[in-house]
């Protein structure tokens, strides 16, 4: 399994200039590639169903080729679903951190 390095969302109970709205995931955040190490803010609304472990402790986030295969026998906790067109992400617990994977459909995906 290869995992290209995505992002580092980073919690934040401030909103921060430049954040844009996820209305239907409750979540404000940066854009990650609007600076060169992709650091993405979050700030998570009240009523967010996310479990608290991702809400207060940073995560990283990789890029797979096979979401299914990249949690093989890893503790989920957050299940696959597609936040937005061409994306399956879902998360884990690892070594007491959450770890993102996300999945891009080629044929949507420009960049």
């Amino acid at each position: 399994m290869e995992y290209k390095y995505h992002h580092l969302g980073i919690p934040t109970k401030n909103k921060i200039e430049g954040m844009f709205h996820v209305k239907h995931l409750k979540i404000y955040c940066t854009d990650h590639e609007s600076n060169p190490f992709c650091i993405q803010w979050m700030l998570y609304e009240e009523g967010n169903t996310l479990p608290e472990l991702v809400q207060t402790l940073p995560h990283v986030a990789f890029e797979v080729d096979d979401l299914q295969e990249a949690l093989n026998g890893k503790r989920v906790i957050v299940s696959p679903n597609s936040p937005s067109p061409g994306v399956m992400v879902a998360m884990i617990e690892e070594a007491g951190a959450p770890v993102e994977f996300l999945q891009f459909d080629k044929s949507v995906r420009l960049k």
